[in-house]
């Protein structure tokens, strides 16, 4: 039975799974490359693309990727640049940006010759045709076209990047600027053939599991609902059931969070400024790298929940070694600046879990302390500001007034009025994926049924305070500014 209906996606998935469960047994090595992609390729018919040879060279570049590797050979690697082309799959778009289809009635007008500026079309026996040598790509034809005939065609991929940092290569393939790249995974979400996908560190992890090595996992709220019908107790019992000795919610971290940016909130307010919220790192990075005065004088100093619990951790077990798990590829650009050790997404969690024949849904529930439900709601969309309102509330403070920024776009606007003063309101929460972190690029399952999964099993929890949170983990001698 396949996990996922996108079958690029699913052959991921099946590459990961065999990937762990070699590496589990010990016996993973570079046969592997060929091995799975005869495995999974076993024919002679091609289904995907137009021959099994190519079939087989996506795969080979998909295992490579699951072993940590780059999918092609390069002599130099950025270790910091997540998303990663695999080319071997980015072969099945159109290259050309602007088509003439048959819609075309060879009219009399000629409107689309007379608006080409730079001598480029032509027309036909039967239809018009674009001199792709002088073709510009403006445009032009597209507008003065009656019948709309002609057609701008933009890649999923490029037309899905925030920042522009998607270029076509002299061969057609997709390439990414790592300048303007923010790891955000958009391209990846987007691609419908699978051809851009995330580094993994999955065989570094499980090799540590393998050495006896001790490690907590930390997990994202939007864990919760990945799972079918298993509930959170469940899943961080098959997670602990993979090796590792316990498994926190990075949820306690965001209670942390909350409680202590409310008095940066303020403090900005008081100085008549505005200030932005630190949970998302592809929207810190966004900030960063397209909006550095912003970044410098707006951004909250405060660290991600991630970071705040895995500082938590460090702090009274500083021999051992922790590991995220979310939904978020741009988490495993983060970890490198952290206390973070290692990152998985839950589409590794799940090929784990599956290698090891854990089943989260038939575990036997290991309860222990528990984030108030306004952490665990950072995963969905506004649900970082709700937490600091909140926050001031428990503390019977002012309160300051909160906007969402929903997915990258809209983060874009947000920052660029922030840039020039006319932001409105005393908070801006931004989430680079539209609806929040339970939409993030290496979810499982859909937002939906996420979110309805969550409020159903949360809601048992519902009067429990961010300040009880941390009556149990205490935060006061911790460090949380970045």
């Amino acid at each position: 039975m396949s996990l996922f209906e996108h079958e690029a996606r699913q052959f991921k998935f099946d590459v990961l799974r065999e990937v762990s469960r070699r590496c589990f047994d010990g016996k993973l090595d570079e046969t592997i490359v060929d091995d799975l992609a005869y495995q999974l390729i076993p024919g002679k018919h091609a289904d995907f693309r137009c021959c099994v040879y190519k079939e087989r060279e996506i795969i080979r570049q998909r295992t490579r990727m699951a072993m940590g590797k780059a999918p092609t050979l390069t002599k130099q690697d950025n270790p910091r640049q997540i998303v990663r082309v695999i080319e071997a799959a980015c072969d099945g778009c159109s290259i050309r940006k602007i088509l003439v289809t048959d819609n075309c009635r060879k009219c009399m007008a000629k409107s689309c010759m007379a608006a080409c500026k730079f001598d480029a079309m032509r027309m036909g026996a039967d239809h018009a045709y674009i001199d792709y040598a002088k073709c510009k790509e403006c445009g032009a034809c597209v507008n003065a076209c009656p019948f709309n005939a002609i057609v701008e065609t933009m890649r999923p991929c490029r037309a899905s990047c925030p920042v522009d940092a998607i270029e076509m290569d002299e061969n057609g393939l997709a390439q990414i600027d790592e300048e303007k790249c923010i790891n955000c995974g958009a391209c990846q979400a987007k691609c419908p053939f699978g051809a851009i996908e995330d580094m993994s560190w999955m065989t570094d992890v499980i090799n540590e599991l393998r050495n006896k090595t001790k490690m907590f996992a930390i997990f994202a709220p939007s864990l919760q609902g990945q799972f079918d019908e298993a509930t959170l107790p469940q899943i961080k019992q098959a997670i602990r059931e993979l090796g590792f000795e316990q498994a926190y919610e990075a949820a306690i971290g965001a209670d942390a969070v909350a409680w202590y940016e409310r008095e940066d909130a303020l403090k900005h307010k008081a100085e008549g400024k505005k200030i932005t919220t630190s949970c998302c790192p592809a929207f810190v990075n966004l900030a960063r790298q397209h909006f550095p005065i912003v970044y410098e004088n707006n951004v909250s100093h405060m660290v991600s929940p991630m970071v705040a619990i895995g500082r938590y951790l460090k702090h009274h077990y500083p021999d051992h070694k922790l590991v995220f798990m979310g939904p978020c590829v741009a988490k495993k650009q983060e970890v490198q600046d952290s206390c973070i050790d290692y990152c998985l997404t839950f589409e590794e969690v799940a090929a784990m879990l599956v290698s090891r024949q854990i089943s989260p849904e038939n575990v036997i529930p290991c309860e222990d302390d528990i984030a108030s439900t306004h952490g665990r709601n950072f995963a969905i969309g506004g649900g970082v500001s709700k937490a600091m309102l909140e926050a001031l509330k428990e503390n019977s403070e002012d309160e300051v007034s909160a906007e969402y920024a929903d997915g990258s776009a809209a983060c874009k606007k947000a920052l660029l009025l922030m840039k020039v003063n006319r932001f409105q309101a005393d908070v801006l929460e931004g989430m680079a994926c539209v609806g929040g972190c339970i939409c993030g690029p290496a979810s499982i399952e859909n937002a939906p049924k996420i979110k309805a999964r969550m409020a159903k099993e949360n809601a048992n929890y519902k009067d429990k305070t961010i300040a009880s949170t941390l009556q149990t983990f205490d935060f006061s001698d911790i460090d949380l500014h970045r």
